[in-house]
Parts: structure tokens; C-alpha cells; sequence
């Protein structure tokens, strides 16, 4: 029987701690073929999350190009960076174990996306894990690249799937909230979406034992993930009172390798743009009817509702600890 060819994948996003695992998730499991990847402005300014790319490439071994993305949201200003969850560097405050001496592609972040859409129609799955001014500044340039993609699955957004509301406001996620008219743009082109959002992220705990576990089994990509995690568990310990933290970005790497992970509904989606609400995101079902309205005509897209969380870290957790891994002594 043949073997299945890797998914090829570009990774857009804004290092950041669970952006870090995510990238190393997806560079360890032999499901994927890393592109490339694009950086954007979210957990840091655009500057600090090019250097982390760089720096991420440079000591995971990724020889793929890392171009720097939008410093800006669409239509509005850039909100302060959360150094609160991230540390002020992005990575926990451990500090870079050296300077990256790799340089950005000297492409922008949309035309990365553009090119590698082109050179690879209908292969390439965009991840996008930060807010989506690029994805939206490579529609804007090149319409034509929305037939182009494989799938975009985004890390992003609430539905108030079980009452599960926004992280940065009562009904709005970070990612949507940091640039909603990218986010808008993106889920009604006319390119398949799938959303992962805190509907189902906040399903998957990653507990402190199974950082413990990674430390001490999963070798030096083990132990970096528990050095960087320890500012981001001590944020979730103190606002959530979890022990351990949601895996966010690694749950949208994770629909990619194994969408039956995930239960998901179908219908159009919009972002909220401003007033209120701003950053909420609202599908309207496609079994339920409505009086004529503004998610008329949009294309239907899939929202994650449910996931099998213990199974999602199984697959994680598998990807860097072989059952006959020594544990260190």
C-alpha cells in the first residue's frame, strides 16, 4: 500500500510560547512538510516575533524561508503586545540561547504566501496562529490565490460553543481581536476555512506533569518547550487556576494531522469589525434559516465544536517521546 505524501504546510504566526511548540509540533511530526513560514505582529511586535521565527529556524534546523509580516493591523492601531502571557521577549523570558544569524526572506510575509500558493496550487494548507493581516494583504494583492489553497485553518475566535466566551474581551479571542477586518476578510474569501477556537482549546490541557514528562524524555526540544512554558503556566495558574496551560496553536497543527479529532460545524462565519463587540465571531449555521442578512452569500466554512482532547495529546505528546526514550538521569 502507498504511503500518504506529507502535508505541505506554511505557518503563519506570531512567536509567542505555544506558537514555538506548535512550530516545533509541526516540524517533528513526519505528517507535514514545512514551506515556509510568515510572521506577524500579535504576541509581540513584529520585530520581536521575526527575530523568534529566525531564532526558532535557526536552532530547530528549518531550512525554509522566514519573511516578516505586517506591523500593523488593516484599519486600526496596534494594541500593546501581551508580555503578561509571553514575557516581554515572546519566549517566556529565558532569553535566546544565542543570537540568529539567519536573515529574513527579503520577500514580505503576503507575497511568501503568494509565491508559495502559486508554485504549489492545491497542495499547501495555510496554519495561520496569529491575527491574519497576511493572509488578508495576500487576498488583497492576488484574489486569484483563494482558488489556489488547499485549506486555511486558523487559530482563532469563540462561538460561545458550551458558553465558552472571548479571552480578550466578554465574547472576543485575542488572534480575531487584534485585526477583526483581516479576520472578516479571510473567513468570507472564497477559500475552504476551518476555525479552531477557544470552543475547543480550552478542551485540551496540557498539564504540568506532561511539561515534567517532556523534560525529562523528550530530549533538548523537551526540555526547551518546559523552559519557555514556565511563564506561560505560571499565567494560566494564577488567571485560570490550572495546572498547566490550553494548547492553543498545537490544536490547529493538530486538525491538520487529524481532523477526526474534532467535530465541526459548517456555515458562513463573520468577524465583528468594531464597536462592542469587536473581534466576536458568528457563524450562522447552515441547517438553520434566517430572515435575509449579512452572512448571506458567503461561502460556508467549518468551525471546530467539539474535540477529543486526551487524544489530541496523545498525538502531541507521541511526536516527541519514543516509548523507548530513556528518561534522564
Amino acid at each position: 500500500m502507498a504511503t500518504q505524501s506529507p502535508t505541505k504546510v506554511l505557518f503563519d504566526t506570531d512567536p509567542g510560547i505555544d506558537d514555538a511548540m506548535a512550530l516545533l509540533f509541526l516540524h517533528r511530526h513526519p505528517g507535514l512538510d514545512l514551506q515556509g513560514i510568515t510572521t506577524v505582529h500579535g504576541n509581540a511586535r513584529t520585530d520581536t516575533t521575526t527575530r523568534n521565527a529566525l531564532y526558532l529556524a535557526e536552532r530547530f534546523g528549518l531550512e525554509v524561508p522566514v519573511a516578516r509580516g505586517a506591523t500593523e493591523p488593516l484599519a486600526m492601531a496596534k494594541s500593546a503586545p501581551p508580555t503578561v502571557v509571553h514575557g516581554d521577549d515572546g519566549l517566556g523570558n529565558v532569553g535566546l540561547s544565542f543570537a540568529p544569524t539567519r536573515r529574513p526572506d527579503p520577500r514580505p510575509a503576503y507575497r511568501l504566501i503568494i509565491e508559495t500558493m502559486r508554485r504549489h496550487p492545491g497542495e499547501v494548507t495555510l496554519i495561520a496562529v496569529g491575527p491574519l493581516t497576511n493572509l488578508a494583504l495576500a487576498l488583497k494583492e492576488d484574489p486569484a490565490i483563494a482558488g489556489l489553497v488547499k485549506e486555511v485553518v486558523v487559530m482563532g475566535g469563540a462561538f460561545a460553543i458550551g458558553g465558552q466566551g472571548g479571552n480578550i474581551t466578554p465574547v472576543a479571542e485575542a488572534n480575531i481581536h487584534g485585526d477583526p477586518h483581516a479576520a472578516d476578510l479571510v473567513f468570507t474569501a472564497a477559500w475552504p476555512v476551518t476555525v479552531v477556537g477557544l470552543d475547543v482549546t480550552h478542551r485540551v490541557l496540557m498539564r504540568n506533569a506532561d511539561f515534567h514528562r517532556l523534560r525529562e524524555q523528550g530530549g533538548e526540544d523537551g526540555d526547551f518547550m518546559w523552559r519557555i512554558s514556565r511563564h506561560y503556566v505560571g499565567f494560566y495558574s494564577e488567571r485560570e487556576a490550572i495546572d498547566g496551560c490550553y494548547i492553543h496553536d498545537s490544536s490547529a497543527v493538530a486538525y491538520v494531522l487529524d481532523p477526526s479529532l474534532f467535530e465541526t460545524r459548517r456555515g458562513p462565519v463573520r468577524a465583528v469589525r468594531d464597536g462592542l463587540a469587536m473581534g466576536q465571531t458568528i457563524q450562522r449555521p447552515d441547517d438553520r434559516d434566517f430572515p435575509p442578512n449579512d452572512w448571506d452569500g458567503r461561502p460556508s466554512q467549518r468551525v471546530c465544536v467539539d474535540v477529543d482532547g486526551p487524544r489530541l495529546m496523545t498525538l502531541f505528546m507521541d511526536t516527541f517521546i519514543s516509548p523507548d526514550r530513556p528518561q534522564r538521569e
